[in-house]
């Protein structure tokens, strides 16, 4: 029986165990970086910033509506569709003049 010629897991950091916790930083990291996009989406560039807050908020709540979500995603989730809406409407307004 050669099932792993002799080497268990020493060899590989990627195993079990040893990988980085996905729930710590990362997550509130893009929350921030969220609600960072959409404050400043509302003085400049909201097209592009405002669905970029979305985006970081919803990988942050770990792309699910369901248990906990912490509250910079939430922020960044909510000012981001507003941050977009504003911006559509007022590039709407624009375009009909």
């Amino acid at each position: 029986m050669m099932a792993s010629y002799g080497k268990g897991t020493r060899g590989y950091p990627r195993s079990r165990g040893r990988t980085w916790s996905r729930t710590g930083p990362d997550r509130a990291t893009l929350g921030i970086i969220g609600v960072v996009c959409a404050g400043a989406g509302f003085f400049a560039l909201g097209i592009i910033l405002g669905p970029a807050a979305i985006v970081c908020g919803w990988l942050s709540m770990g792309r699910t509506w369901a248990g906990d979500r912490p509250l910079p995603a939430v922020i960044a989730v909510a000012l981001g569709a507003i941050d977009t809406l504003v911006a559509l409407v007022t590039l709407i307004g624009h375009g009909t003049m």
